[in-house]
């Protein structure tokens, strides 16, 4: 069935085709998040005006999970999730869990995974790195920005809460098997790298390009909300650089301007695949676009 979700609600999991490319959110669970402490720049007007965007309580639903790209016998996972964990943390709760099971119904196994390419270390982008000590995806090369993970060479961890433990841990002891990639590389077959440092040292957006040139702009964190597509400068808590994050936002609503180009928010609610509009009065928004909803949200 293809159609279109709401904005408020966690994902499903959705499948977009584009020609020779199948882009398939696998998701993993939610983050339930208090928009004023995650987004302290946005005013509080703007959540209460637009209700259809949060719970009947207030809260703001972030989906997690990984992006599945297939294509020319070539499998693609962008990200992975934040693992098995239920917890409320200061200003949100985590409730995830399903990446694989949702993978099994998809008829993905964990070793059938070719490439796994991180958008940055982020605990719900690479918490199924590894688990329980061993590599998840037993096959995949894994690929990470140079500047992603140079705070990390020497293979201490930082004072970052949000990066998790044990993927550091295991990607310092697996070193020799990362792939450390640089702006504009090809990292499989028609999908480039677009390093956009900001949200962290080398958050990496990537470009899909279809065998008829459309293309799919995977934005990892660069936005967490649609509300930035309009506004740029509104920046959340997990944010390390105010300047970058702008600048990467500018950049990547360049790429999302483009003829034949849409974009994937892995937090935009039940809307994840869309287009960037611009309205009459010149103001950005987010257009969601049909997909085909495989499977209810897991969580």
């Amino acid at each position: 069935m293809s159609l279109i979700g709401q904005p408020g609600d966690p994902a499903a999991v959705r499948c977009l085709t584009l020609d020779d490319v199948a882009a398939t959110y696998v998701v993993d669970g939610k983050l339930t998040m208090r928009p004023a402490a995650f987004f302290p720049d946005i005013p509080s007007g703007y959540w209460s005006t637009r209700p259809e965007l949060c719970t009947a309580t207030g809260d703001l639903v972030m989906s997690a999970g990984g992006l599945l790209v297939e294509r020319a016998g070539t499998t693609l996972l962008i990200d992975a999730g934040i693992g098995a964990m239920t917890r409320d943390f200061a200003i949100f709760r985590v409730d995830s869990g399903s990446l694989l099971d949702v993978l099994d119904a998809l008829g993905c196994r964990p070793e059938d995974i070719d490439v796994v390419a991180f958008t940055h270390l982020h605990f719900d982008h690479a918490g199924w790195a590894y688990a329980n000590g061993d590599k998840t995806f037993p096959n995949a090369r894994y690929v990470v920005a140079a500047k992603e993970w140079a705070p990390y060479e020497s293979g201490e961890h930082r004072a970052d809460a949000t990066t998790p433990r044990h993927v550091i841990s295991q990607l310092a002891v697996d070193r020799s098997r990362i792939e450390l990639i640089e702006d504009g590389d090809e990292i499989v077959a028609g999908v480039h790298a677009v390093v956009t440092p900001g949200h962290t040292p080398g958050h990496t957006s990537y470009v899909i390009t279809s065998r008829a040139g459309q293309r799919l702009v995977v934005l990892g964190d660069a936005f967490h909300s649609t509300a930035q597509l309009t506004h740029p400068e509104w920046l959340s808590v997990a944010d390390s650089d105010a300047s970058g994050v702008i600048s990467a936002r500018r950049r990547l609503l360049a790429e999302l301007a483009e003829p034949d180009t849409l974009g994937f928010g892995f937090h935009f609610g039940d809307q994840p695949f869309g287009r960037v509009i611009t309205d009459a009065s010149g103001e950005t928004g987010w257009e969601p676009v049909p997909t085909s909803a495989l499977a209810a949200p897991p969580r």
